[in-house]
């Protein structure tokens, strides 16, 4: 009997971290628009930036919506504004990582 796929890997097997790197290399546009959001808010004083509000601010912004844009990549684009921003660090909360 078949086993169903669990935890990080979507029907096709491939990982979120696989379908994050595809979808961003796809669609740049993404990141830079997050990023800038990210940006205006630390510098109106903002201490948190929660990807997941940025995120929906990006659909309502979006007329069409950017199709594939996966509420399991707000972790996977935190983590690259850090890698990206350092000093944005304090502003970002992180869980561990229960995969790659």
């Amino acid at each position: 009997m078949p086993t169903a796929i669990r935890g990080s890997h979507s029907a096709t097997g491939r990982s979120i971290t696989e379908q994050f790197r595809t979808f961003d290399a796809h669609n740049p546009h993404v990141y830079r628009a997050l990023e800038r959001m990210a940006a205006r808010r630390l510098a109106t004083g903002a201490t948190r930036i929660i990807l997941k509000d940025l995120f929906e601010d990006l659909r309502r912004q979006l007329p069409h919506g950017v199709t594939g844009l996966n509420n399991n990549y707000t972790a996977l684009y935190a983590r690259r504004m850090i890698d990206e921003h350092p000093h944005w660090a304090p502003a970002f909360e992180l869980r561990r990582r229960r995969a790659a």
